[in-house]
């Protein structure tokens, strides 16, 4: 029991609690950014012709015996990027399923191949991790809660008039 006392008083120790919600800008730009690694790791490996499929931990349940065990699956991704209409390579921010506007009206970025998409995505993530976009995510996310809080209000019952 000295031994463990010992070891404690050691320790700088203090009282504080934990913040409960954390900053959600700070989570919009780490969420982002880090699907933009995803988005540069893919182009990067079809750049050198080879596959990018980053594995998770699933848990399945085997249905003979009901059991659950965790099993490793490659994620799909697919890319942001795709060939137009006049042979060059487009690129659209996702943030979620929908697609940011960079400037208002505009949500793609033209390059002339796959070295410039690598580029491209590098510089975005920079600025997003600058707070450069933070305004384009409010905006998006913005939206989507309007949308969320039109549906759950009720529609007034119609009575029929006598």
């Amino acid at each position: 029991m000295e031994f463990e006392m010992s070891n404690l008083s050691s320790l700088k120790l203090i009282a504080c609690q934990r913040k409960q919600g954390g900053n959600t800008k700070d989570s919009r730009r780490k969420k982002l950014s880090e699907k933009l690694a995803e988005q540069i790791q893919l182009a990067k490996a079809e750049q050198s012709g080879t596959v990018y499929a980053p594995s998770v931990m699933k848990s399945i349940k085997d249905p003979a015996t009901g059991d659950s065990k965790r099993v490793e699956q490659s994620k799909k991704i697919k890319p942001w990027w795709w060939v137009g209409d006049n042979g060059k390579t487009c690129i659209t921010i996702r943030y979620g399923a929908k697609p940011l506007e960079l400037q208002v009206g505009l949500n793609a970025v033209e390059t002339s191949g796959i070295e410039e998409v690598i580029t491209t995505l590098q510089v975005i993530k920079i600025a997003v991790e600058a707070g450069g976009l933070d305004a384009q995510i409010e905006a998006l996310t913005s939206k989507s809660s309007k949308v969320a809080e039109v549906v759950q209000t009720k529609r007034p019952i119609l009575g029929l008039k006598k």
